[in-house]
């Protein structure tokens, strides 16, 4: 329903920028106002009302379905205290990471402890953050960009943090699908920056292949944690030799 009466919205709307009344739209389809105003405040329409409305602003209705798409507020980072109230609540983070990672309902329920009520809680929590739409039969629609981010330094990238440091990196990586690359060595301002695009780019490219894998089974796909870091350091058992340091 939520849907449905933001699609009404969307036609207001257009009816506004073309300046149309209530009492023209009544004329030109031969209603009366009182039913036209009815109509919109109960939100009531045919499919063939639907297409006059459209033929009446000199469009199709998949030309409504592009503006109502166009008019949702999409999203690339969430608040800091939306981030909080994630954090706060684990199966709440957990069902809100495995939406990002584009899971179906029943993907999380066969996957995780967690109950069909437990799960229906959290996903209306997240339709009601603007996350997701929450449509019918626990259908999920994501309502992020492609370029989403956590708050740099907020509620979720310092809980991550904690995990990649007590968990992630105390591993030898050794395993299947595993690897670790150390490089450390000295480097011009220009190959640094060298080096800072290529890690963007890969990090982007990352992004895409989540993006295209999304239509693979589950059992095809891997939770898989990619760490790429590069900073000024130096190894800390050789700074009281440093020069500098004295």
């Amino acid at each position: 329903m939520a849907q449905a009466s933001a699609l009404i919205d969307t036609l207001k709307q257009a009816l506004k920028r073309q300046g149309l009344t209530y009492a023209q739209v009544a004329h030109r389809l031969g209603m009366s106002e009182a039913n036209v105003k009815r109509m919109f405040a109960t939100r009531r329409f045919t499919l063939e009302r639907l297409e006059a409305l459209c033929q009446l602003l000199q469009m199709e209705l998949t030309d409504l379905f592009q503006l109502y798409e166009e008019s949702r507020q999409r999203i690339s980072q969430l608040t800091e205290a939306q981030e909080q109230e994630l954090v706060s609540d684990e199966k709440l983070l957990l069902v809100a990471v495995s939406v990002r990672n584009r899971l179906r309902f029943e993907d999380i329920i066969d996957n995780y402890r967690i109950s069909r009520t437990e799960c229906i809680r959290c996903l209306a929590r997240l339709d009601k953050l603007k996350i997701i739409d929450l449509l019918p039969n626990n259908r999920i629609k994501l309502r992020i960009d492609d370029d989403f981010r956590w708050l740099p330094n907020g509620p979720i990238d310092r809980f991550f943090e904690a995990q990649i440091k007590n968990q992630f990196l105390k591993s030898r990586f050794g395993g299947e699908l595993e690897q670790r690359l150390f490089l450390f060595g000295l480097l011009g301002d220009a190959s640094v920056e060298v080096v800072r695009k290529r890690m963007q780019a890969l990090s982007k490219e990352f992004s895409e292949l989540h993006r295209q894998d999304a239509h693979l089974p589950l059992a095809k796909r891997h939770n898989v944690g990619f760490l790429l870091a590069m900073r000024p350091w130096e190894v800390g058992v050789f700074k009281p030799l440093l020069r500098s340091s004295n």
